[in-house]
């Protein structure tokens, strides 16, 4: 099921911007799914989805923004070390 978010804003923001209503729809869909993402709420990949991207290109747009690409925990790298240690 697909559901829709509205947004109100008027010209000024856009003017301040210097964007279009269809780039300033883009940036806010990719801005909150890159924020969504860096917070562990949805993958990558539902990330992507929402920004309207492909996965690869959604991850490759998250240095744009200051957004490490992974979104990994402490305890999630030492796992993978310790693993990576026994093989």
């Amino acid at each position: 099921m697909t559901h829709t978010l509205t947004i109100d804003y008027n010209d000024e923001i856009l003017l301040a911007m210097g964007a279009s209503r269809e780039r300033f729809s883009a940036e806010a869909k990719f801005l909150l799914a890159a924020k969504l993402y860096e917070l562990g709420r949805i993958s990558s990949g539902q990330a992507a989805r929402l920004a309207g991207k492909t996965r690869v290109d959604f991850l490759l747009s998250l240095a744009s923004i200051g957004v490490p690409t992974a979104n990994l925990t402490a305890e999630d790298i030492q796992t993978d070390i310790d693993f990576a240690v026994k093989t």
